[in-house]
């Protein structure tokens, strides 16, 4: 029997080291067809090319076959991967966004030095260093514009209601954008912090935050802690975060892979700040990431309330691993769960790479600390949904056409800017609707591109009968585009009022405002105050 076991435990190494040989084979042999490919295209194509952009292409059309978290950095990407991971880039503070063929500068930083050379919220760019933008897109312009700390770049940029054109030097920087933006109280007992981003020392900034409100304010009893928007970052920051509110030695979240050696517990290093506050979290459907860590490891635990949309279901793990000239691979390497056992992955990826949703039928059902049914394979399902929260179809449409932002560099241009920062409120909506007429807004509904199809085939075809029953129906798609305008009134103006703020007050002041008719900062509110809805949730009873 012992020999027949040793011979059986010899076939099955043998068979492993076989396997391995094979696969390897079957590496080198690609890479070397891979590399000849690429020699002979350098050699003999027969228009120019850029070796770096084709090896680019090919890197990236083969990560684009595992997941879409899985990217090549190069070296020119660095500064965007610094971003995302430390919040900080060197550069000169602003955001752009191309609006028509230019594009123009949609935000500036305090302090930092597009706002100290005087750069303003709607200057279009021109040409930076001496070469045209017109037609880039605002990511062409960002990599231009960051650079090297105390380096120069120069803006040449057209301000609205100048007549000639601008050149601005700015002397670049370390812009070390905050990852809680904003933290305050809403009422005498109620505080409120936002995160914006997952990067270095989110975690301790929110607890400093905490402490600042827990010292400035006696009466503090409820949190309200916002996730919103926020995409995600760095694992250890998400515990960190969680620590906050949660006893020392807790698992908050678990990764498992391909090595079952390398599966990892992270677990809280410290006793909570504070472990007894009452907490609502926010969400909606781009918090994804780290922000489903905290936000479902505070649900699993029973911690605290969530509240808001469906969060986007993104529970993969990436580390990234340098591969020499200062490039990085970012590539996933397990999937993370959360303390009752659950991934919240929404997608699975089948051979080919592409992304399948995980259907009803194959997620399973885990309990969290005191016995609530949740869920994995869908993103974190808040405890109380509010879906009135997003914006309507039409609203987000007049927003991606840039025709509100352009009204208010209008209003900016005769002097409106606010001098009140939550006192200030937009009154004149039909101002606004005959802006909106004059440029010609169409929300380009579903409906209408339908008509224009059925239109061009009557054409087409010569066929004039349902002329006028089109022109009928185009004209009520028209009257209904107003109306519905007209029924989001009050949501308009608050948007107006937000970026006009922000025009005066910068990031801080748009977030004041906007929190002042936020409808989850209402439900928040109110289910924080009332103990028996709040411990009903949390109990299921």
């Amino acid at each position: 029997m012992k020999k027949v076991a040793l011979f059986l435990c010899l076939g099955i190494l043998l068979g492993a080291a076989s396997i391995n040989q094979d696969k390897f084979f079957e590496i080198t042999k690609n890479i070397e067809i891979f590399a000849n490919v690429y020699k002979e295209i350098n050699a003999n194509y027969v228009d120019e090319i850029d070796p770096s952009k084709l090896m680019k292409a090919g890197v990236d059309a083969m990560l684009n076959s595992l997941d879409p978290f899985t990217n090549y950095i190069s070296e020119a990407q660095i500064e965007n991967y610094r971003l995302s991971v430390e919040g900080k880039y060197n550069g000169i503070g602003a955001q752009a966004k191309k609006i028509g063929d230019w594009v123009v500068i949609t935000e500036v930083y305090k302090d930092y030095p597009a706002f100290k050379a005087g750069v303003k919220v709607g200057d279009k760019v021109i040409s930076v260093n001496g070469q045209s933008a017109k037609g880039k897109e605002s990511e062409d312009l960002n990599s231009i514009m960051r650079g090297t700390p105390k380096s120069e770049v120069e803006l040449v940029v057209e301000r609205p209601g100048e007549s000639s054109q601008l050149p601005i030097k700015i002397i670049r920087d370390e812009v070390n954008i905050p990852n809680v933006p904003y933290s305050g109280m809403l009422d005498d007992e109620t505080g409120y912090i936002v995160l914006s981003t997952f990067t270095q020392d989110a975690g301790k900034n929110v607890q400093d935050a905490l402490q600042k409100l827990k010292k400035d304010n006696e009466k503090l009893k409820y949190l309200v802690f916002d996730l919103r928007e926020n995409g995600g970052g760095l694992l250890h920051e998400a515990v960190e975060v969680c620590n906050t509110w949660l006893p020392n030695g807790q698992i908050v979240a678990s990764t498992r892979g391909k090595a079952k050696d390398k599966d990892q517990y992270f677990k809280t290093r410290r006793p909570g700040l504070d472990e007894n506050i009452k907490l609502a979290v926010l969400i909606n459907g781009h918090s994804a990431s780290a922000s489903e860590i905290v936000s479902g490891t505070i649900q699993d635990l029973d911690r605290g309330v969530i509240i808001g949309q469906l969060s986007y279901g993104k529970g993969l793990v990436q580390n990234t691993k340098e591969v020499g000239y200062n490039a990085k691979v970012k590539l996933t390497t397990s999937k993370y769960y959360i303390p009752s056992g659950r991934c919240i992955q929404s997608v699975h990826y089948d051979d080919s790479g592409k992304a399948v949703k995980v259907p009803d039928s194959l997620k399973s059902e885990f309990k969290t600390k005191n016995g609530r049914k949740v869920y994995d394979g869908g993103g974190i399902t808040p405890d109380i949904e509010v879906k009135n929260a997003d914006h309507p179809k039409i609203i987000q449409k007049l927003l991606d056409s840039h025709l509100l932002f352009n009204y208010c560099t209008e209003l900016q241009l005769k002097g409106l800017l606010p001098q009140d920062m939550i006192g200030y409120e937009y009154t004149d909506f039909e101002s606004f609707i005959n802006y909106l007429r004059k440029n010609n807004f169409d929300d380009n509904s579903v409906l209408e591109k339908k008509i224009k199809e059925i239109e061009t085939l009557s054409m087409e075809e010569q066929n004039p009968i349902i002329k006028d029953d089109l022109n009928t129906i185009k004209s009520k798609l028209e009257n209904s585009q107003w109306a519905e305008l007209q029924a989001e009134k009050n949501l308009i103006c608050n948007l107006i009022e937000e970026e006009m703020v922000s025009r005066s007050f910068y990031q801080e002041g748009r977030l004041k405002k906007r929190l002042s008719h936020d409808p989850l900062i209402t439900e928040a509110k109110k289910v924080l105050k009332d103990d028996a809805a709040y411990n009903k949730i949390l109990t299921g009873k």
